[in-house]
């Protein structure tokens, strides 16, 4: 540890770090015996222990990306680790972290709760998320606007809605549709990374513009609208442009060719068409947005809301199906499929939300393979505050990332890497697992699809492991099912999953 510092000029108490994570604060030393060789920090009104230079070994952002410091956070972002190098920390030092200059990560429930619920939406997100502009327009980044935009449109997603027959029908629809191509595929392997996400596609185009939705299960130019979104390849080319704006601005022609930019078009199309349509259903979001239409949104802004909201929709609920069902594809996790198939069985036409054991399967997948692991960053207000004991000074980015809250408390998740829907069964220690659950973030900016994604996930399980048994293909490896960090979320290293969809009652091979 690195606190307890003596400065080497006024032989004080200081504290300061190693570079890589933020130390104890210094409450049990008497303030008479605080360094005075630099400032003490003031939160509300209440001072705090001076806190001593800290800085990251290694080598600016530009100088990872060509080989500089291999521990450089910037550069892990670049090779798609940024979430394990950050978690590594975690484990090294524990729940708290520096993991950059003027960026901390916290994993506790109390952090989580004043950063991102404190005042209703927590505090301010930092300039990262303007690399999520669609239409050259921002979406929900501040907190004043983003709860105006939330009240119009937070009825669409609010259970009661999605689970009315209109809306729900439109999930098992597009579930049997999928069940379809499992039937083709019996005998052989099949992709399910690119159906799931065409699944997605159409389930969350059928909730955003209702009969105006995408058909990417059964139509090969929807699938290649999907296809442009899902496998995006511009991580790169956006980081760049997030750390090294000048640079970017400067270079983006040659950056063209060894890093490209965001590119999709035919997706950007598809919404700004579909939101001109007459009469979406009322249960929609583009019905939402047309009756608040005179309330300043224009076409662009109905647009790029759509837009955001089916990007969102195609990555998180198609990667985490993905990396659920490869998983409880392998030999290890056999015995929870047949645990989940004798609960369906025994349970015909029961709806989903009162099926236990499926919801523990969904539960701990949400756990171990959250759709949006990676950290989301804020910045601490004017005054600053004092976060898990930490006085921390206004402007310093802090976060949560929900891969090592989900993980890094082991009283609350014995052997956390391991999958063990079983956990989720225990009535003990019940309420501390959902108090650490961060898989769809928390606070007035949470995942505003969540029981959207949890209705698209427990409908399609529910229609899959009722009819068939799901084996890994052998090509497949470990390694290509590892995961690959984007900007906010994951996907599989591969973009591909082979499996073998055995109908139940036939012998597997």
């Amino acid at each position: 540890m690195c606190f307890g510092v003596t400065c080497s000029t006024c032989s004080k108490a200081t504290w300061r770090g190693c570079g890589q994570h933020i130390p104890s604060a210094l409450s049990s030393v008497p303030e008479d015996q605080w360094c005075t060789c630099t400032p003490k920090v003031t939160v509300n009104g209440k001072e705090y222990p001076p806190a001593g230079t800290v800085s990251i070994p290694g080598m600016s952002w530009l100088a990872g990306l060509f080989g500089g410091n291999s521990n450089d956070k910037s550069k892990q972002g670049t090779k798609g680790e940024l979430t394990k190098y950050i978690h590594a920390l975690h484990q090294q030092y524990g729940p708290v972290v520096r993991i950059a200059p003027n960026e901390v990560s916290f994993t506790s429930y109390e952090a989580v709760k004043e950063i991102y619920c404190s005042g209703g939406s927590g505090y301010d997100k930092t300039e990262f998320y303007d690399l999520f502009k669609v239409y050259g327009r921002s979406n929900l980044q501040y907190m004043f606007y983003h709860a105006k935009r939330k009240r119009i449109i937070a009825d669409r997603y609010a259970n009661s809605n999605v689970l009315r027959p209109v809306p729900l029908g439109g999930i098992q629809e597009r579930s049997q549709k999928f069940i379809n191509l499992c039937e083709k595929s019996v005998g052989k392997s099949h992709d399910i990374f690119m159906s799931l996400h065409s699944y997605a596609c159409d389930c969350v185009t059928h909730h955003l513009f209702h009969p105006y939705g995408s058909n990417c299960l059964e139509n090969e130019a929807d699938e290649e609208m999907m296809h442009q979104v899902a496998a995006d390849d511009s991580l790169q080319n956006r980081l760049v442009q997030h750390y090294s704006p000048a640079l970017h601005k400067l270079l983006s022609r040659f950056l063209y060719f060894f890093a490209k930019p965001r590119e999709t078009p035919l997706a950007d199309t598809f919404v700004i068409e579909s939101s001109k349509k007459p009469d979406p259903a009322a249960f929609t979001l583009l019905s939402r947005l047309h009756d608040k239409g005179g309330q300043g949104l224009d076409q662009l802004d109905m647009a790029g809301e759509c837009l955001d909201h089916m990007a969102a929709g195609i990555d998180t609920t198609g990667d985490g199906l993905c990396f659920l069902m490869w998983e409880l594809s392998q030999p290890r996790s056999l015995r929870f499929q047949e645990t989940l198939r004798r609960e369906l069985r025994e349970n015909p036409g029961v709806a989903f939300d009162k099926l236990p054991f499926l919801d523990a399967i969904v539960q701990e997948g949400l756990r171990c393979f959250p759709a949006i692991p990676m950290s989301l960053p804020r910045y601490v207000p004017r005054g600053g505050r004092v976060i898990d004991g930490y006085a921390i000074p206004e402007k310093t980015t802090v976060s949560c990332q929900a891969y090592s809250i989900h993980r890094i408390n082991e009283e609350v998740f014995p052997e956390p890497d391991l999958f063990n829907p079983d956990r989720w069964m225990e009535p003990t220690g019940d309420a501390e697992r959902k108090r650490l659950m961060f898989a769809f973030a928390n606070g007035g900016r949470g995942c505003v699809g969540k029981h959207l994604a949890l209705a698209e996930m427990k409908t399609l399980l529910t229609d899959i492991y009722t009819r068939y048994t799901t084996l890994p293909e052998t090509s497949m490896t470990e390694e290509s099912m590892a995961m690959s960090d984007q900007l906010i979320s994951s996907r599989p290293l591969g973009q591909k999953c082979l499996l073998q969809f055995v109908p139940v009652g036939e012998k597997r091979e």
